[in-house]
């Protein structure tokens, strides 16, 4: 049996002449940036999180740069950041003109811990970026005991919570890609900024359009980071939808764990109150490059992430040359499995999925 590591055509396959007709009104419209259905959108998503402000823009990535700004992180401040996460989360931080400190991550939950976060801080830091990884939700709560501005990464969680609350809302400001295989994907590229804060708010929207609010009086150095209208359009069916591709990733990994796969593997911890969005669903083992080759050899699509930490990727030596070890990176970037996760992967795919393990696994 042959499953891809990421589907994301079949659950699409039922709203594309929707989205067709959609895309085709914008078009017909002929307003093309920061028009109605990025309004929309907007206000949509915010209702959908529970916060009072959305800001649409071009990617994630921009996303969590402007938001440092918006958060006031300036130049040479500290930023606070797990090292295993995607680089995006780290360069982000470099654009924003703010220096990142590598703290390490809890083994279990794979993020980071108040813990993990207070053995990093500084009297220069300026804010903490905790990423809710592969979907589970950082200990956002706690760590605000820490009395530093909190910038949630959910780039990976849409549709997660924690205590009740939405994944993006649960830091000062929240940052969203919309990436085609994210939970709440686009057809390319874009982005959000989610905050109940006014002033932050405010000022995204005027650092996404180059730091002006008129076009004719610019009073930042910003950025041309914009959520366009067609890919709008396109979230805006895709929004009432996510908690039904979610509740598909959340019987995806209990089907694995149904089938035995915590007697092969060490499977994810989530806190108290989560519930993930399970983006990727990743589990540990000592042998994680055998098992994917196996894996792979019978259709099974496995992937390890992030094997080289992004504190010692070759862009960060200069960030990172004081930075103390981190076990808890060290353990999971060499031992990570992500295992096939969609929102449709049935009980016969996970079955196959931990059978091609079991394989893998007594040789």
């Amino acid at each position: 049996m042959d499953v891809p590591l990421f589907d994301t055509e079949t659950p699409l396959r039922p709203l594309k002449a929707k989205i067709a007709a959609r895309v085709a009104e914008v078009i017909d419209r002929g307003v093309y940036i920061l028009g109605p259905e990025v309004q929309a959108f907007e206000r949509e998503f915010a209702e959908y999180l529970g916060v009072r402000h959305v800001v649409g823009v071009a990617n994630g990535t921009d996303a969590i740069t402007i938001a440092l700004r918006a958060l006031d992180v300036r130049r040479g401040g500290e930023v606070i950041v797990p090292s295993f996460t995607f680089y995006a989360s780290v360069e982000a931080i470099v654009t924003a003109g703010a220096r990142p400190i590598f703290c390490d991550v809890d083994p279990a939950t794979y993020n980071v811990s108040v813990e993990t976060v207070k053995a990093a801080l500084t009297r220069r830091t300026r804010a903490i970026l905790a990423v809710d990884l592969f979907g589970s939700p950082a200990p956002v709560p706690e760590l605000r005991s820490l009395g530093v501005p909190i910038l949630e990464d959910a780039a990976q969680a849409a549709g997660a919570s924690l205590g009740g609350l939405r994944a993006g809302a649960l830091g000062d400001a929240a940052t969203f890609s919309f990436y085609p295989s994210k939970n709440l994907g686009a057809f390319g590229d874009g982005g959000a900024i989610a905050t109940d804060d006014d002033h932050v708010a405010d000022l995204a929207r005027v650092l996404r359009f180059h730091g002006s609010r008129d076009k004719q009086t610019f009073e930042h150095i910003g950025y041309n980071s914009r959520l366009d209208e067609v890919q709008a359009a396109v979230l805006r069916l895709l929004l009432p939808e996510l908690d039904g591709f979610v509740a598909g990733r959340r019987s995806a990994a209990r089907a694995y764990e149904a089938a035995g796969l915590g007697a092969l593997v060490t499977l994810p911890s989530v806190l108290d109150g989560a519930e993930p969005a399970w983006h990727l669903y990743v589990v540990t083992h000592p042998e994680p490059d055998a098992i994917v080759a196996a894996a792979r050899s019978t259709g099974i699509q496995m992937r390890c992430y992030y094997q080289l930490p992004v504190h010692r990727q070759p862009a960060m030596r200069s960030f990172a040359v004081d930075t103390p070890p981190l076990p808890g990176t060290d353990e999971l970037s060499a031992r990570n499995i992500a295992l096939p996760i969609s929102a449709v992967l049935d009980d016969a795919q996970a079955g196959a999925g931990v059978a091609a393990l079991a394989a893998a696994t007594a040789q």
